[in-house]
């Protein structure tokens, strides 16, 4: 872990899942014409289209912040390379199953990139598998350009800031979200966590998971493949400098998002997302409100862990 720095823990607030179903339906009806939430089985994520490397998305469901925004802008901090293995050890559960949205380590890949994480780490004998995606800016065209990592790079680093859901990875009762024809402004999670936010006020609660824009396109961004040569000191500075894309389903999109921030300097939700037609990278909102339609699934998780939190800090860039 960069510069061994500690990693402060965090107690979520874990509601039963029929109750948030029903808080998460109810804000959702506010901005899509066609919402249902419900309490279900996780579907077998092995199959397509998710091909994840474990099966579920439950068993001791916890969330990280690593790192952050700060280590990016204004300036990068280069040396901030993090390990999804020795992430899964500062989570207390060695072996877990990561998902969530982060930046590639540009040591490790020889470039800036967005990186959605999909890794079983190590465990005793077991090696670990990733199974995640990046995305960069083809030099050849300025589109796009989205691959499996592990086709080209055989660790599990990642660099300067990672949003991630950790768990076993099993299967079980899990948060289905189906959400159709958006009506409002907010984007699918912007509205989940804001829902969160005003039904639990000073509770903070937090929920990972994932899911398929399965209709529409959506508006993403990607960070260039270098690093900006001088400082980004506005959210407009920040704009300016990434790439945006509009691009189509279907999407399968891992997110994490915390109802509140109990004092630890998060950031408050981020969602990367893949596909298999070669488009991928950070998701902001669908474009097309009249024909979206989204499924996912999702779980809360029992605690946050801040690791290597920026001692110097601001709000640009989130």
């Amino acid at each position: 872990m960069a510069d061994g720095s500690k990693t402060e823990k965090f107690q979520l607030h874990v509601p039963t899942l029929e109750e948030l179903c029903q808080v998460l339906e109810k804000g959702l009806r506010k901005n899509f014409e066609e919402a249902k939430v419900c309490v279900a089985e996780c579907p077998d994520l092995t199959q397509e289209p998710f091909q994840f490397p474990v099966k579920g998305l439950c068993g001791k469901p916890r969330i990280t912040d690593v790192g952050g925004v700060p280590y990016l802008v204004p300036v990068v901090h280069m040396d901030k390379v993090y390990n999804m293995n020795t992430v899964s050890k500062e989570l207390e559960l060695p072996g877990a199953f990561i998902l969530g949205a982060g930046a590639v380590s540009s040591k490790a890949v020889g470039m800036n990139a967005e990186l959605m994480p999909l890794v079983l780490t190590e465990l005793d004998s077991r090696s670990a598998i990733n199974a995640s995606y990046l995305s960069s800016i083809n030099p050849v065209d300025g589109k796009c350009l989205q691959e499996k990592y592990s086709d080209r790079f055989h660790d599990c680093d990642f660099g300067i800031l990672a949003n991630l859901y950790a768990c076993e990875g099993k299967p079980g009762k899990v948060i289905e979200v189906k959400a159709s024809r958006r009506t409002g402004d907010e984007s699918l999670v912007s509205c989940m966590r804001k829902t969160m936010e005003e039904h639990y006020g000073d509770k903070a609660l937090a929920l990972g998971g994932t899911f398929i824009i399965q209709k529409g396109k959506a508006k993403i961004h990607i960070m260039p493949r270098e690093f900006s040569s001088c400082p980004l000191n506005t959210d407009e500075d920040v704009n300016n400098w990434l790439k945006h894309f509009e691009v189509s389903a279907p999407l399968i999109c891992q997110s994490v998002m915390v109802s509140r921030d109990p004092g630890l300097d998060l950031r408050l939700d981020h969602t990367h997302g893949f596909s298999h037609h070669g488009e991928g990278g950070h998701y902001y909102i669908d474009t097309t409100p009249n024909t979206v339609e989204y499924l996912g699934y999702f779980l809360p998780a029992e605690f946050i862990y801040r690791i290597d939190r920026p001692t110097e800090t601001h709000t640009v860039g989130r």
